[in-house]
């Protein structure tokens, strides 16, 4: 077993790849066959295994989740931290803080359009941090 810590700066709202980091990690950590947990230790910020290949899909995933929570709702009483701090907190618990993910040959077993990403759900960049267990 091998645990690691990834930081992630992110710049606001928005995607960040993590296919190759946690790949990189698990072709490192000497783990042939097994599985690996990336966890988000978060609660405006959620993990996401999708397509990678076209970047409209996450245009389209951000523009649904706007629909479902968006900014400002004056239905809101959680506003501590801005006007995206409930929306934030609503994507997350939509969406997931956790995956565990195959691993064979020493690598990520991901489907061919498959990426890893950190998806910031708060308008302003903050660090995140990603929490890596291979098994």
């Amino acid at each position: 077993m091998r645990r690691e810590e990834l930081v992630i700066p992110t710049a606001g709202r928005g995607f960040h790849e993590l296919t190759g980091p946690i790949d990189a990690f698990v072709r490192d950590s000497a783990v042939v066959d097994g599985l690996c947990n990336v966890f988000l230790p978060h609660t405006s910020a959620s993990l996401l295994l999708g397509e990678n290949w076209d970047p409209s899909v996450r245009v389209d995933l951000e523009g649904f989740m706007r629909g479902l929570a968006p900014d400002g709702d004056p239905r809101h009483t959680h506003r501590a931290e801005g006007p995206d701090d409930m929306p934030a907190h609503i994507r997350t618990m939509l969406t997931q803080n956790s995956l565990v993910l195959p691993v064979a040959g020493a690598a990520l077993l991901l489907g061919s359009w498959q990426g890893i990403y950190l998806w910031e759900h708060r308008l302003r960049g903050t660090q995140r941090r990603i929490i890596l267990t291979v098994w």
